[in-house]
C-alpha cells in the first residue's frame, strides 16, 4: 500500500512549470531517491511534500490522507537540510530535542528520547557540544538524529551529504542507509549525484524539465533505460546516433553497421547507446579469431587513462566515431600497432 502519494503534483511561477503533474506512490519502509540535475524540480517536489511550497495543482497524501493544506509543522516530517541548519547557540542534545520541546512533550521523555536518538547515531559523548566544535559529518548526524526524534511518519533528505568531502561522504551515506533499512523509515532523498543514489535508493525517480523521465530500481535504470536522457545520465554511455534500416541492423554515423542480436523497432533515426565496461579490446585484424565482420570494429586508441580498478580506453573508430571502453586494471590488455 502507498504511504506517501503525490497524483499529477505541479508547480508553475507565471506559465512555466518547474514540476509538472508528477505523479508517484512510496511504500512504506522505502528509500526513493529523486534524481536530476539542476533545475529538473526535485528540490521544488520535496519543498511541496514538506509544506514549504505551496502546489499549484494536484494532490499530497501521506498515509491515505490528503495533506495538501495542512501547514508544514502539521505533517508529520523529519527533514534533513543541504545545510543541517544547526542552531549554533544550542548544544548537541538541545538540537535534538528542539522539535519535542516544540511539542512540548514532557522532560522526562524529551531526554529518554534525545539519549536514544544520540546512541542511535554515535553522539553520546558529544552531547555537551556546540555545532562549530564537531566535524561536518558530526554535525550532519546531529541533523539527521534531530529528524528522526520526532518519530516523523516520513524522512525527508535535500541533498544532505553535498557539504560533506568525498570519502565522508560513502561513509555517512552507508550510515543513512543502514539507519533508515534497520529503522524501517520510509524515506524521500534529494540529490544530482548518480553515486549516492545507486548507492542508498531502492527505488530512484530520474527528472528533467520537471518531468519525470523514468521511475524504477538501479537495475532497471542502467539495463532498460527509458530514452536517451536516462541512458546517459544512469552510469555512462556511448551514445551513438545513426539509421535504423531494419528491426535487426542499424548504420552509425561514418558508415559503422551494427547487427542487433534481437529485433528493436521499425526504420528510421535512433540513438544506440552502449556502456563502456560492455565493449572490451582486442588484438588487431585476424589475430582476434572468429568472423571479423561481427563483433568487432577497427579503431585506434587515442588515449588511455588508468582509474585504479579501471581502465579507460578512448578509441576512435572513424573521423566521426569514438568510443570509450572501460575495464578491469588488471586485465590490461597488450596493444599492438597494425
Amino acid at each position: 500500500m502507498s504511504w506517501l502519494r503525490l497524483e499529477r503534483l505541479s508547480k508553475l511561477y507565471g506559465t512555466a512549470p518547474v514540476v509538472d503533474a508528477m505523479s508517484l506512490d512510496v511504500v512504506q519502509g522505502e528509500m526513493v531517491v529523486l534524481l536530476g540535475p539542476s533545475g529538473c524540480g526535485k528540490t521544488t517536489t520535496l519543498r511541496m511534500i514538506a509544506g514549504f511550497v505551496q502546489a499549484s495543482s494536484g494532490d499530497i497524501a501521506l498515509d491515505g490522507q490528503s495533506i495538501l493544506r495542512l501547514p508544514a509543522h502539521r505533517r508529520e516530517m523529519g527533514i534533513v537540510f543541504q545545510s543541517y541548519a544547526l542552531f549554533p547557540h544550542l548544544s548537541v542534545a538541545r538540537n535534538v530535542a528542539f522539535g519535542l520541546e516544540m511539542r512540548r512533550e514532557p522532560r522526562a521523555a524529551i531526554a529518554a528520547r534525545v539519549q536514544d536518538m544520540l546512541r542511535l547515531v554515535q553522539l553520546e559523548p558529544l552531547a555537551d557540544r556546540l555545532p562549530r566544535e564537531l566535524s561536518g559529518g558530526q554535525q550532519q548526524r546531529v541533523a539527521l538524529a534531530r529528524a528522526l526524534a520526532i518519530r516523523p511518519k516520513i524522512l525527508l533528505l535535500d541533498e544532505p551529504l553535498s557539504n560533506l568531502d568525498a570519502a565522508l561522504r560513502l561513509e555517512v551515506g552507508r550510515d543513512i542507509r543502514i539507519l533508515q533499512r534497520d529503522g524501517g523509515l520510509t524515506a524521500l532523498m534529494v540529490t544530482h549525484d548518480q553515486d549516492e543514489a545507486m548507492a542508498m535508493a531502492d527505488r530512484l525517480v530520474v527528472m528533467k524539465d520537471g518531468r519525470v523521465q523514468q521511475i524504477g530500481t538501479q537495475q532497471d535504470l542502467y539495463e532498460r533505460p527509458a530514452n536517451p536522457f536516462v541512458a546517459a545520465f544512469i552510469g555512462r554511455s556511448n551514445m551513438l546516433p545513426g539509421m535504423q534500416v531494419d528491426p535487426t541492423h542499424m548504420v552509425l554515423e561514418g558508415g559503422v553497421r551494427v547487427t542487433f542480436a534481437g529485433r528493436y523497432g521499425g526504420a528510421g533515426a535512433c540513438t544506440l547507446a552502449l556502456r563502456p565496461e560492455r565493449l572490451r579490446l582486442g588484438q588487431p585484424g585476424p589475430a582476434r579469431g572468429g568472423r571479423p565482420d561481427v563483433g568487432w570494429v577497427d579503431g585506434t586508441v587515442e588515449l588511455s587513462t588508468y582509474l585504479g580498478a579501471v581502465l579507460e580506453h578512448v578509441v576512435r573508430v572513424t573521423p566521426q566515431l569514438r568510443l570509450v571502453v572501460r575495464g578491469g586494471s588488471a586485465g590490461r590488455p597488450t596493444l599492438h600497432p597494425p
